[in-house]
């Protein structure tokens, strides 16, 4: 926005960001979505918790809270329901995509910050929320910690990430794909880098699609290899190519979507320098997004370390998405949360 003036442009674009809810001037587009029970109580700990339809419903949910996120009927979704979201991990995305999603699903949210387990049980305190409140979405270091809650609570549990999975980021991610590319069974999606929970959640998600995925990683660095196992069997049943290389190069030729994440993610701050020169080779920089397709879409879930895994002139190319991905991340949870509370 300029410094002095706005523009017509800009009145028009800030007036339209401005607009309040209003009831839809006919029948709502997002108005069964309410009716929709497939995933009502569910918890989402993982990707592989769903199927490929239950994916697609998500997908469909968010994109049509997208269009009509000025559309009073969404704030009925989660009326007089509270979600309490806990975080072991600091955060910006997903406190505020959660905590303005449930506002504006008609609800509201608890923030609770602490180490789970060390106050007291993961299980005691899954019980005592259970008592009180809706929903649970949890920021943690362990899956563990995630299950433990999901088995001691009656309400649904979310993963808001964990050291194996962030299933909320891959779905925002996937939304965003659908925006911008057509067809899915025809994409190549490269992740390079740390094969990390970001990893874990987007193979699983790509496997089950259809779509074609490949990590390019240093030796030792591969995603688990339980999920990579899990996604080879559900790649042979859509479709979907699953591999691992270490030529960064010959992995993005002819990519549709590029994808990276932090080097070092919280928690392994000590090996900081040992993974910088490990992942040196593995930077996205402009050379290797010429290797590309020249439609192709480059991807970050942030925080990003801007200089080592990515460089500027990347992130804040014309082919990022990375902004794209953060809105998505609100509408893609205000799905997942219109479903299963």
């Amino acid at each position: 926005m300029s410094s002095t003036k706005m523009t017509a442009l800009e009145k028009e674009a800030f007036h339209t960001m401005s607009q309040r809810m209003a009831s839809p001037e006919q029948k709502s587009i997002i108005a069964d979505i309410l009716q929709n029970d497939k995933l009502r109580g569910r918890d989402l700990l993982s990707i592989d918790d769903l199927s490929q339809d239950e994916i697609l419903l998500i997908l469909d949910a968010a994109a049509r809270l997208k269009i009509s996120k000025f559309d009073a009927t969404q704030t009925l979704f989660a009326k007089g329901q509270t979600l309490a979201m806990l975080f072991e991990k600091p955060s910006l995305r997903t406190r505020v995509t959660f905590e303005a999603g449930m506002t504006q699903l008609g609800g509201s949210a608890i923030y609770l910050e602490g180490r789970l387990g060390e106050r007291e049980s993961v299980a005691d305190v899954a019980r005592n929320l259970d008592c009180w409140i809706d929903g649970i979405m949890a920021r943690t270091f362990s899956q563990a910690t995630v299950i433990e809650l999901a088995r001691n609570a009656k309400i649904p549990v979310v993963n808001g990430l964990s050291d194996l999975e962030h299933p909320c980021q891959a779905l925002a991610d996937f939304q965003t794909i659908l925006e911008l590319k057509t067809n899915l069974s025809e994409l190549k999606i490269v992740f390079v880098g740390d094969g990390n929970n970001v990893a874990n959640s987007l193979m699983l998600l790509a496997s089950k699609l259809g779509v074609d995925f490949t990590v390019a990683c240093p030796p030792g660095y591969e995603p688990d290899e339980t999920i990579l196992g899990k996604a080879r069997k559900y790649g042979q049943v859509s479709a979907a190519s699953i591999e691992i290389t270490r030529d960064l190069k010959e992995a993005v030729h002819h990519a549709d979507v590029i994808y990276t994440d932090t080097w070092t993610s919280m928690g392994q701050e000590e090996e900081a320098e040992k993974r910088r020169t490990i992942f040196a080779p593995y930077q996205i920089n402009s050379d290797v997004v010429k290797l590309a397709k020249t439609d192709a879409i480059v991807m970050h879930c942030l925080p990003a370390h801007r200089g080592e895994e990515i460089t500027d002139e990347v992130m804040d190319g014309p082919q990022s998405v990375v902004l794209i991905q953060a809105e998505n991340r609100l509408h893609a949870q205000k799905a997942v949360l219109s479903l299963i509370l």
